[in-house]
């Protein structure tokens, strides 16, 4: 992997199930996930995406990208334009820097209103050069922060 390289580009087609899964799987029982009729009361046309199911499928994106020994050691997001029912995103990336056996990713996360998401991705895989740095994290910890960004780093790494 170099710099500038282009990862792959991966479609998530935005489903209820999805949304509303992601919702409940991240214990994130606000209304807004899971009830149209709610949702719409407070504005919004459909119910709409969760950062933390969004902040998991970038992840899923990269270690998808970088192979099962990836461990991701930070991922900072932010959102833009809600992810409703019935759209597609589409998952892009550029490798930004490199050192080792990590590098840091820019991800950006497009659905048919606009940019979903957009931030960076710093990603290990042991044993990698810098030529060929390749291959998520568990027990990691997600930190909502201001204005609907998200920074989640790995609490350790995986065998």
């Amino acid at each position: 992997m170099r710099v500038g390289d282009v990862l792959p580009p991966l479609e998530i087609e935005i489903t209820r199930t999805l949304i509303v899964a992601g919702a409940i799987a991240s214990r994130d029982y606000q209304d807004v996930h899971h009830d149209a009729e709610l949702a719409r009361q407070k504005g919004s046309p459909d119910i709409f995406m969760n950062i933390l199911t969004t902040n998991g499928l970038v992840g899923r994106y990269i270690t998808d990208r970088f192979g099962p020994r990836s461990v991701l050691r930070r991922v900072a997001i932010r959102l833009g334009a809600p992810n409703y029912p019935g759209d597609t995103m589409v998952l892009t990336g550029t490798v930004e820097a490199v050192e080792g056996d990590t590098a840091t990713v820019r991800v950006v996360g497009a659905n048919g209103i606009g940019r979903h998401v957009t931030g960076t991705v710093t990603v290990t895989v042991p044993g990698a050069d810098g030529a060929r740095v390749a291959q998520g994290a568990e027990g990691a910890e997600v930190i909502e922060g201001a204005e609907g960004a998200a920074v989640h780093e790995a609490a350790g790494s995986r065998p």
